[in-house]
């Protein structure tokens, strides 16, 4: 393959619109909610969750060109885009955070790059933070002989995964009065915004510590669409001590919710999501009949 354009995309039979399922769930019944879920986990077996809308934009007009990522160790965004690569034929670097991994054996999340023909770069973590700064971006570009690659921003979220991530909300339509999910680096909350029709709502549930987010989530809408979309909240109490970290009390949750549903709950997002609705619920944040769509953004790893 020379190029990639959108039909070499739908040649990967993305399952659009992703399935909504309705499910019984005492716990938000007797509060009078209910509850959907939006399995956008369901999409492609590969490209899982959010992660088809984020990266076919930006794929279909790649033309054959290198694509240079970012992400940790175990990033599902360098993981998605590194199994894009190798369905579309395209070459993938991944710049990873940590300079420490470099002389240690690859974990299963890198491995799985690797093996889908991700050339990985490990930095170390202050050139990490720096590596929108253009000096520092051409510097990684340079040290990667990819010079003229094209650059997809950690996460996956610049202008047009937001636009891409806009049918998310049109799919749900006047399904649901609030739409959740766990929030990253904001490009999918900022397109699910935009899509739902006025008088819905977009709830986020942050993943990392630090409060950040809101300016983030508000400058992608900028730069997607011109200026602020949708109505839309953070709630900052459920990120359980940072990215990728648990607790007790959470893990107890996600596997009650997988034996109540039959559903395999993702740790780092999905499972702070579901949590943060069930003890917003209880609180009472949602006025009885109100309907929630919960977006399944992943799936767990392996």
């Amino acid at each position: 393959m020379t190029g990639t354009d959108t039909r070499d995309l739908a040649a990967l039979l993305p399952r659009l619109p992703s399935p909504l399922h309705e499910v019984a769930d005492g716990r938000f019944e007797r509060c009078g909610v209910r509850l959907l879920l939006k399995r956008e986990d369901l999409i492609h077996p590969e490209l899982v969750g959010n992660k088809w809308r984020k990266l076919a934009p930006v794929l279909a007009t790649a033309g054959g060109r290198t694509v240079v990522t970012f992400g940790g160790a175990y990033s599902n965004h360098l993981r998605a885009a590194a199994a894009a690569g190798r369905l579309l034929g395209l070459s993938t670097v991944g710049v990873v955070r940590g300079q420490e991994l470099a002389g240690r054996p690859l974990n299963p999340s890198l491995a799985r790059c690797a093996a889908d023909g991700m050339r990985l770069h490990f930095v170390d973590r202050s050139t990490y933070r720096r590596k929108s700064e253009p000096e520092t971006l051409a510097a990684l570009l340079r040290a990667v002989d990819a010079e003229g690659a094209v650059v997809v921003p950690e996460g996956g979220s610049n202008a047009e995964a937001v636009r891409g991530c806009r049918a998310l909300g049109e799919e749900l339509g006047e399904h649901a009065d609030v739409a959740a999910l766990a929030c990253g680096t904001g490009g999918t909350l900022a397109g699910l915004a935009a899509g739902l029709p006025r008088g819905r709502r977009t709830l986020g549930i942050p993943v990392l510590r630090g409060g950040f987010l809101e300016g983030d989530i508000r400058r992608l809408q900028e730069r997607a669409f011109g200026g602020p979309r949708g109505t839309w909240s953070l709630d900052d109490r459920f990120h359980h001590g940072g990215y990728a970290r648990t607790t007790p009390a959470l893990d107890a949750f996600a596997e009650d919710f997988e034996h109540r549903h039959g559903l395999p709950v993702e740790r780092v997002y999905v499972a702070k999501m579901l949590y943060a609705l069930l003890a917003l619920t209880e609180e009472g944040a949602f006025p009885r009949g109100t309907t929630l769509a919960a977006v399944v953004t992943g799936r767990p790893f392996p």
